[in-house]
Order: C-alpha cells, then sequence, then structure tokens
C-alpha cells in the first residue's frame, strides 16, 4: 500500500473546538501528515491564539479564527473569509460541542435547547457553507465527531446523547446526500480519553476510572493521539470509498459486554 494515499500535504483542514483537548489532538495528527490546519474557538482570543502558537511550536502551519459554529450569518462570512485567506477547505472536523450533566427531569429547556443547538445543529450550520463550496470543486471530506452516546444511554446526560445519537444519522444522511459529488462524511466516535477534563476522576481507587478499566478490553483510558490514525484516514485518499461510517475509537468497549477474564 502506497504511503502517498495518507499524505495531506497541500491539504487544508479546518477543526472545529479545537484549542484543547481530542480537538487540539486530532488537529496536531492532521498537520503532521502535512495538511495546513484551521482550528476554531469560541470562548476567548487569548485560548485560541495559545493553541495556535503550541501547534506552531511544534513545526505546523496552523491558523485560528474565533466564532461561534451556532451563528449561522456569522459561520457563512467566515468560511467565506477562511477561503479567501487561506484557499480551499479540503477537509472539515466538526468537533466542537458541550455537555451539560443534569437529569433529564431537572433540566431546564433552555439548556436542552444548548446543547443540541451547538452539538447537532451547529454541525448543520458549520458544514453547509463549506460542502456548498466541496460541490463546486468536486471534492471533499467531513468528519464529525460522535459519541459512545451516540449508541448508549447514560444517567444525566440525555441531551448530549439525544444530540450525537441525532449526529449519528446526520452523518448518514449527509454521506446519502453528497457522495455524488465525490465528498465522504463520516464519523469517529471517541470511548473514554486521558485529558485534563477526566483527571480527577482517573485515579486510581476512584470508582468511575476503575469501572472504565474493567469495563475496557484494552484495559486502560484513551491517549489523545489515538483518535489521530482514525482522523488522518478518514481525511485522506485512503478512505475515497468509505462513506457513512461511524468508526469508534474505544478500545473495544462498544464490541463486548465485558472485559474479558484473564482466567482461561
Amino acid at each position: 500500500m502506497s504511503k502517498s494515499l495518507f499524505d495531506l500535504n497541500g491539504k487544508l483542514a479546518l477543526v472545529t473546538g479545537a484549542t484543547h483537548g481530542l480537538g487540539m489532538a486530532m488537529a496536531e495528527g492532521l498537520g503532521n501528515a502535512g495538511a495546513k490546519l484551521v482550528i476554531t474557538g469560541h470562548s476567548s482570543q487569548e485560548k485560541l491564539d495559545a493553541a495556535v502558537a503550541l501547534l506552531r511550536e511544534k513545526g505546523l502551519d496552523a491558523h485560528g479564527y474565533l466564532f461561534n459554529v451556532t451563528d449561522e450569518p456569522v459561520v457563512n462570512d467566515m468560511v467565506g473569509l477562511i477561503e479567501q485567506e487561506l484557499g480551499p477547505i479540503d477537509v472539515l472536523v466538526n468537533n466542537a460541542g458541550i455537555i451539560r450533566r443534569v437529569p433529564l427531569l431537572e433540566m431546564e429547556l433552555s439548556e436542552w435547547n444548548k446543547v443540541l443547538d451547538t452539538n447537532l445543529t451547529g454541525v448543520v450550520t458549520m458544514t453547509r457553507p463549506v460542502v456548498r463550496r466541496m460541490i463546486e470543486r468536486g471534492a471533499g471530506k467531513v468528519i464529525n465527531i460522535c459519541s459512545m452516546m451516540s449508541e448508549l444511554g447514560r444517567d444525566s446526560v440525555s441531551a448530549y446523547a439525544a444530540a450525537k445519537g441525532g449526529l449519528k444519522m446526520l452523518t448518514r444522511n449527509m454521506a446519502t446526500e453528497w457522495a455524488r459529488h465525490n465528498i465522504q462524511v463520516n464519523g469517529i466516535g471517541p470511548g473514554y480519553f486521558a485529558t485534563a477534563q477526566t483527571a480527577p476522576i482517573r485515579v486510581e481507587g476512584n470508582p468511575f476510572n476503575d469501572f472504565i478499566i474493567n469495563r475496557t478490553p484494552a484495559g486502560r483510558w484513551g491517549n489523545p493521539e489515538d483518535l489521530q490514525g482514525a482522523a488522518v484516514f478518514l481525511s485522506s485518499d485512503a478512505s475515497n470509498f468509505v462513506n457513512g461510517q461511524i468508526v469508534y475509537v474505544d478500545g473495544g468497549i462498544l464490541a463486548t459486554i465485558g472485559k474479558p477474564s484473564n482466567e482461561a
């Protein structure tokens, strides 16, 4: 197999919500494969600038743009500006998302709507102006960051699970509508990863930490770098006939009802 299948040199990849964590890791992986990077954030210019600086320190060609993916007029303008300043967007990774851990009966409808607006509707507002331009060029890659909550329920995350379950089906419908234009739309479903957000519970003796390790056949939390291979694959020519699929990067959790025993 030719290594050129995974070469992203000459490609522009945009990753939303990539100022930290898994988004940052995926952006770094795409950059290491040769892509020019655009990362977005919406919380602060300082945080965005720091993330861009970190990627550039690693030798990557990175650029940052501050906007909220749920603001359709702004998104339309920013997509136009990015393509004007940097060139055509070849790869779009819809990573921006939020979660609210509140029991469904106690959740304010405004909070429910905010989760769905960001995690599901925001993918639509972000993707449509990008894909319109991809259709004109006859090629493109879209990767939607789903979740194990696209498949499983869990206490107190009903809004998040509803959004990520919807995103799984949105991914398949996007693929159905746009495959004829040589656009591949797929998803990545991360499992449980070692990030700054999960650090407080990733300590020996914490019940949830023990549960994840014992529930995962790989016997560990994922490292953010574990997502890079899937991101590069779905961004590259290696996936040109892969469409509408969700790749779960979860150490095997969804494959089994429990971690295999060491006993014979």
